[in-house]
């Protein structure tokens, strides 16, 4: 089990005809490090739907050929993904496409349902055909049966939100009108902006609008429904307030940029505060401050400016290598990690070094970093981390299923220390969670088990696209069934 990003969405909506799939192609550029397992985008041109969508990165799937081959139009959404729920096949890709009664609808999807499994089964019950392993494509079957009830697509998105269950920062596009919807809990961030020639555009993260010279304006309220359509800007806020506020803590540790501020809180100076708790709470006489590339240099930053001791560049990242822990199966990551990093041995050597990072799951590539700098000569390596333990699975997006692999919950720190080969450890205590975001609202359900919603029976990512061996009923009872 590895821990990876989540996915990035991104809509634009212009009041004229444009080629907006070149904005939405820089917009993903931007969300890159959310999700580099695939990547589409969808373009509306006067109603017609075009798209593409491929396995890899925006860089590799779409080429300045793939570009100009889309259509230009006045709307488009697009997609950057890690799976969180289904496996890495082409028919995940999003954003997904839908033709119903109706008209059509394509749909983004960020975040994970914890009822999916629940939804699914029902409406596979009443007939319905699933041709994906993604909870999106639930989603998009209940709005299009809400929408076969309903008059408008905005009211079919409000009568699926009573429904659903979980994490889902959503752009849906209709023929006519771009809308984006944010869960009750907020648990993943949303928010909107403009350009100067009129364009409004929705992303993820607001490193995003900036990247396509769009001024932020505001993140979307949880629960919040933003219509953006031929009557203007029309926000519905029935689902708001219904339930306490849940923004993923790990978006402000790992998952965000640090040039994003998410419901008005900057990534980076949340960052910055982990680290100087670090430096309060687990204190150590050392020569340096090394950051692990890249989430971990703000804290670094933090952690030198409270302790007084120097900030350096210990280490180097090759700025060609995505982030370790989206390549699946152990013996890519470790691979990654080698070719990935590399130590300035003429900063470290002799050096007493506190090496910060995001996180720890499984240990492992903590354990190759420590050696890489024992490798270049530091005589001591003291570990300090921004989070908290892992000691939970998540069922809103965060790709941790499971207790299983997770070394917090087999080992003590010291073991832990031990195992990784670090002098020391130390962990960003659970109550100055708080201190990075400035009060509550937040979600830190896997470092301290306190769930938002349900707990769902079933977690596994993979669990629509069982091996027959794997399931209630192996193959041999299923054939002895068949007369």
């Amino acid at each position: 089990m590895n821990l990876h990003e989540e996915c990035g969405v991104f809509g634009i909506i212009s009041p004229h005809i444009a080629h907006v799939a070149e904005t939405v192609y820089y917009g993903l550029y931007a969300l890159q490090h959310r999700g580099q397992e695939s990547c589409g985008i969808v373009v509306n041109d006067d109603g017609v739907f075009s798209s593409c969508k491929d396995l890899g990165l925006v860089s590799e799937v779409f080429t300045a050929d793939t570009l100009c081959r889309l259509p230009q139009g006045n709307m488009a959404v697009g997609h950057v993904r890690y799976g969180t729920t289904g496996g890495s096949s082409r028919r995940n890709c999003q954003p997904l496409e839908v033709n119903h009664q109706k008209g059509k609808m394509a749909l983004a999807h960020n975040g994970n349902l914890s009822n999916a499994v629940q939804l699914r089964d029902e409406l596979e019950l009443s007939g319905a055909i699933f041709h994906t392993t993604s909870d999106t494509e639930t989603i998009a079957y209940i709005v299009t049966r809400e929408r076969l009830r309903t008059s408008s697509i905005e009211e079919a998105l409000s009568g699926a939100m009573s429904i659903l269950e979980g994490a889902y920062s959503l752009i849906l596009m209709s023929p006519r009108k771009l809308i984006c919807a944010r869960d009750p809990y907020g648990f993943r961030p949303l928010c909107y902006g403009q350009t100067e020639d009129g364009m409004y555009v929705a992303a993820s993260e607001s490193c995003a609008l900036k990247a396509v010279g769009a001024k932020f304006i505001r993140d979307l309220e949880p629960g919040e429904i933003l219509v953006f359509g031929p009557e203007g800007i029309v926000s519905r806020r029935e689902h708001c307030e219904k339930k306490e506020k849940r923004l993923c803590i790990f978006e402000y540790i790992y998952f965000a940029r640090p040039d994003s501020v998410l419901d008005g809180v900057s990534v980076h100076e949340a960052r910055i505060r982990a680290g100087r708790i670090l430096a309060r709470e687990h204190p150590v006489r050392a020569d340096m401050v090394v950051g692990v590339p890249d989430s971990g240099m703000d804290a670094a930053l933090g952690f030198g400016m409270e302790s007084g001791i120097p900030y350096e560049i210990g280490l180097i990242k090759n700025k060609y290598i995505g982030r370790t822990f989206i390549s699946p199966g152990q013996h890519t990551r470790t691979d990654q990690v080698r070719i990935k990093l590399s130590a300035i041995e003429e900063c470290v050597r002799g050096k007493r070094v506190v090496l910060v990072d995001d996180s720890i799951v499984r240990g492992t590539t903590s354990g190759r970093i420590v050696r890489l700098l024992r490798e270049a000569g530091a005589r001591e390596v003291h570990m300090r981390i921004s989070s908290p333990p892992f000691l939970n699975p998540c069922y809103y997006g965060t790709d941790i299923d499971s207790r299983e692999h997770l070394i917090a919950c087999r080992h003590s720190v010291l073991e832990t220390a031990q195992i990784i080969g670090a002098d020391s450890l130390g962990y960003l205590p659970v109550p100055e969670l708080s201190s990075l975001v400035g009060g509550s609202g937040y979600c830190s359900a896997c470092f301290d088990g306190h769930y938002p919603t349900p707990v769902p029976a079933d977690t596994r990512k993979d669990r629509f696209e069982q091996k027959l061996s794997e399931q209630a009923r192996p193959l041999d009872s299923l054939l002895a069934g068949i007369k």
